[in-house]
């Protein structure tokens, strides 16, 4: 049976169609990685915010409350701790939204390549990291958990008497 030019290009037009539609969806999607980016760095400043001020206010109230120095110590690392989960949740976030990132941008790739042209796009290249916004919020996020945990290790924990 011979496939007539009609039906030919009926089915181009359907390829076509279908490729467009998934480039959509594609560039949908590494729209979404960006934004959780900036949902889960927000996640973070509060709840960080909001646990160290936690520990803040036990360092300072705990003897007016008559909590024993040790408990009151143990609470500290303990809401510290859960800062340092809340943390590396975030960061483990953002990784992978930076990886997802990575995979729609290479199918991206392969689908203008074979839809526009070779080459057409510019494979994004992981050795360029130090360009991304994400390496820096993850910094920001190492940073601020080591300063943390150096902080209340080195002044706060043995002002505790």
């Amino acid at each position: 049976m011979a496939v007539s030019g009609e039906d030919r290009s009926e089915a181009q037009n359907v390829r076509n169609e279908f490729a467009l539609e998934r480039y959509r969806y594609i560039l949908q999607q590494i729209h979404a990685v960006n934004e959780n980016a900036h949902r889960f760095l927000a996640i973070y400043q509060t709840l960080a915010t909001a646990l160290t001020g936690a520990m803040l206010a036990l360092f300072i109230g705990y003897r007016r409350w008559d909590i024993e120095p040790a408990i009151a110590r143990g609470g500290m690392v303990g809401l510290l701790v859960l800062t340092t989960v809340v943390a590396a949740f975030t960061i483990t976030q953002v990784l992978v939204g930076a990886l997802a990132w990575l995979d729609y941008r290479n199918e991206e790739c392969d689908l203008t390549d074979e839809m526009v042209s070779p080459h057409f796009r510019k494979r994004p290249k992981p050795g360029n990291f130090f360009r991304w916004y994400e390496t820096y919020v993850m910094s920001f996020i190492v940073a601020s958990m080591i300063a943390m945990w150096s902080l209340t290790t080195f002044f706060l924990l043995p002002a505790m008497d």
